[in-house]
């Protein structure tokens, strides 16, 4: 694993994506992850900014992606509670179902060969689509070396 690459690819974009108005995402999270490796070998958050989950929070967004229920189930990210709204290949989307928010939130979920990004956002379909667009320029790169 190339983790100079990987956090170097990390800081560049979450300087231009991720943060205060203006910028496609609110929060993100890079989670190591492999489902085929034993279960006693923990996932772990690689990079992170604008949230903090814990290790029990993590485990149970794990277990969620595992469990591979997506559209039976509902996941939590800090305290908001998700509800998966599209499934597809390698990713998926979700709305906050407890949002305060008028206009909402979403997160989108993208699964690369190790790492499993967590993107969130405010908004609805005009902010999600510029999410994604932002969400795949990283999963572009971490794919470029098959990561």
């Amino acid at each position: 694993m190339d983790w100079a690459f990987v956090q170097k690819s990390w800081e560049k974009w979450a300087s231009s994506n991720i943060g205060s108005s203006g910028l496609p995402l609110k929060a993100a999270m890079l989670i190591n992850y492999d489902p085929f490796r034993p279960s006693r070998l923990l996932s772990t958050i690689a990079e992170q900014e604008g949230i903090k989950i814990s290790p029990i929070e993590l485990s149970q967004f794990v277990n969620f992606i595992k469990r591979n229920k997506l559209q039976k189930e509902t996941f939590m990210i800090g305290n908001n509670q998700y509800m998966v709204t599209s499934i597809h290949e390698n990713w998926f989307c979700a709305r906050c179902l407890n949002t305060s928010k008028s206009a909402g939130e979403g997160a989108i979920v993208m699964l690369t060969s190790v790492f499993l990004l967590v993107a969130l956002y405010d908004g609805s379909i005009g902010l999600a689509s510029r999410a994604m667009a932002s969400v795949d320029q990283l999963v572009w790169q971490l794919n470029r070396k098959n990561l």
